[in-house]
C-alpha cells in the first residue's frame, strides 16, 4: 500500500507518481482520496508514536489531503519501495520518486509499506472494506 503524502498533492504531482507505478507494471486496485487525522495517525504510524520525530512527522502528514492506494503485481511491495527510492530525499537515487521529486527527509512524497504484514495492517486502516 502507498499512501501519497500532502506535499506532493500540494505540488501537483499526484499523475507522475501514479504514472511510473503503472509503467512498471503495478495495477491500481484501489485508491482514495482523503484526509489523515490525529487517531488515524497515531494508528498508522504505531510504532513511531513515541519518537523524537513523531510530533513533526503527525503535523505534516494531517496537514492536507493525500491519496491511499492498493497496488498489486509480481513483488509489488519491492518494486514499489524500489521506485520510491530511499527516506530522505536528497539522498535518494536519481531515477526514483524521491530521488527526482523530493524536497526534504519530512516532505518525501510517499509511504510504502515495508513488508507483507505492514501492507495488510495499513490496508485495515485505510481500506477496511479489502479486507
Amino acid at each position: 500500500m502507498v499512501l501519497i503524502k500532502p506535499d506532493a498533492l500540494r505540488r501537483g504531482l499526484l499523475g507522475e507518481i501514479l504514472r511510473r507505478f503503472e509503467r512498471k507494471g503495478l495495477a491500481i486496485e484501489a485508491l482514495v482520496l482523503r484526509g489523515m487525522d490525529a487517531a488515524l495517525a497515531d494508528q498508522h504510524y504505531a510504532e513511531h508514536v513515541d519518537k523524537a520525530f513523531y510530533p513533526p512527522l503527525k503535523e505534516f502528514m494531517t496537514s492536507g489531503s493525500m491519496v491511499a492506494a492498493v497496488l498489486s503485481g509480481d513483488q509489488a511491495i519491492e518494486v514499489v519501495r524500489t521506485l520510491v527510492g530511499t527516506t530522505d530525499g536528497r539522498k535518494a537515487a536519481a531515477g526514483t520518486i524521491r530521488g527526482d521529486l523530493a524536497l526534504s527527509n519530512r516532505e518525501n512524497l510517499v509511504h510504502a509499506s515495508d513488508s507483507p504484514d505492514s501492507a495488510k495492517r495499513e490496508i485495515g486502516l485505510w481500506f477496511p472494506d479489502l479486507v
